[in-house]
């Protein structure tokens, strides 16, 4: 943090909704930090507050976005199951982007804790490379190693053509759960 004055309180998540609103694209926490001129745990809270007043934010593994509520481009969902070792996660987001499909999230079902989703929120190759350094990185587990590799994936497209499509790469790769 500079000399800039930090922007406080309810302006600054006024902010930051505002930055999140105007962006087609996501923001990390750092940015918004930047932005805001605070640390990034301070934008951890915000966010934290922003989400319990019922504002759409989605944290994905490239930052946070706006979800809002009318989606202009009619996207079409499908839920698949998937089980595959965790060398083969590459493969699998990759057959699925390459087809013009979107892997919105991952859910697995967790013998203790019950049902995990997490957004993932990949589009094309170079999210794919970006998600799959991040967990490099740091040093994280996928959450299908907590399920033997079985787990549901939401991905979505703008025509059927396209989720038939990727349904139909991972089929032939092996990947899908039938």
């Amino acid at each position: 943090m500079g000399e800039e004055a930090k922007i406080l309180g309810k302006e600054r998540r006024s902010f930051i909704l505002n930055l999140l609103k105007n962006s087609t694209d996501p923001i990390t926490g750092g940015e918004l930090a930047t932005k805001a001129n605070v640390s990034r745990q301070v934008i951890v809270g915000d966010i934290s507050l922003l989400k319990a007043k019922n504002e759409p934010i989605l944290a994905t593994s490239q930052g946070y976005m706006y979800m809002a509520s009318s989606n202009e481009s009619k996207q079409i969902e499908r839920t698949i199951a998937c089980q595959h070792t965790p060398e083969q996660t590459e493969q699998e987001l990759l057959l699925i982007v390459d087809q013009g499909a979107t892997v919105k999230s991952v859910t697995v079902e967790h013998p203790v804790y019950g049902e995990f989703t997490a957004s993932i929120m990949v589009s094309n190759r170079r999210d794919v490379k970006q998600f799959l350094e991040k967990v490099k990185a740091s040093n994280a587990s996928l959450l299908s190693e907590l399920t033997d590799g079985i787990h549901l994936h939401t991905i979505s497209a703008e025509n059927e053509a396209a989720l038939n499509e990727a349904i139909e790469a991972l089929r032939e790769a092996g990947i899908t759960l039938e």
